[in-house]
């Protein structure tokens, strides 16, 4: 099973996608870490991405397509978690090419909608631990009063410093411009369902295992 996670900053996709990985077997594409693991691979599109990366230039969609087609050409697990990729049409264009090429299809594509004011409030106390990214919420879901991390054990929790309101809003904005034709595109095609993002993590959790059915 192949799906696409969309959503804002925030909106929860890491968190269900490492559970998706953890309960079904499915493999995460995100594409800053395809990124970061391609350019110290020392392979041939690795070296590019690196020369790339190192002169503050932006990795082109056709590498992006290029560093997905190595990971459909290994182990496919239990599918593939497509997670900040396809960010614009023409991305959407290539990799429903790409998969369609392999003989592969798209299931489903899960938009975790939400709304933007209380997302605001909610990722402006967020924390995550900086072992294995477990994020913390000092509102709903406070780091434990021993200070470890109750997923690893971990003892440093980071904010990152763009988890502020206006920060937010600027990347909402962006993500909005960008997106917004591909909820078209994808309600178009048939393949588009939208799961309330802001439930608990439990919620979000089931409303996707329920798509997923």
């Amino acid at each position: 099973m192949n799906i696409i996670l969309l959503g804002p900053p925030g909106a929860g996709k890491g968190t269900q996608a490492r559970r998706l990985v953890e309960e079904r077997g499915m493999i995460q594409l995100s594409t800053g870490d395809m990124l970061r693991e391609a350019r110290t691979s020392g392979t041939e599109m690795g070296n590019k991405v690196a020369a790339i990366m190192d002169s503050g230039q932006l990795v082109t969609d056709e590498i992006v397509i290029g560093l997905i087609e190595e990971k459909l050409n290994g182990d496919h697990g239990g599918g593939f978690i497509f997670d900040g990729f396809p960010r614009t049409l023409a991305q959407a264009d290539a990799l429903g090419a790409l998969l369609t090429s392999h003989d592969a299809t798209l299931d489903a594509v899960i938009e975790m909608s939400v709304d933007d004011e209380a997302l605001v409030s909610r990722i402006t106390a967020r924390s995550t631990c900086g072992a294995c990214g477990e994020v913390y919420n000092d509102e709903t879901k406070p780091i434990p009063t021993d200070g470890k991390c109750t997923n690893c054990g971990g003892t440093e929790f980071k904010r990152r410093a763009d988890d502020n309101a206006d920060s937010l809003k600027t990347r909402l904005m962006e993500y909005y411009k960008k997106t917004s034709p591909l909820l078209g595109y994808y309600y178009a095609k048939g393949d588009l369902t939208s799961v309330n993002g802001l439930g608990e993590i439990e919620e979000v959790a089931s409303a996707i295992s329920a798509v997923l059915k």
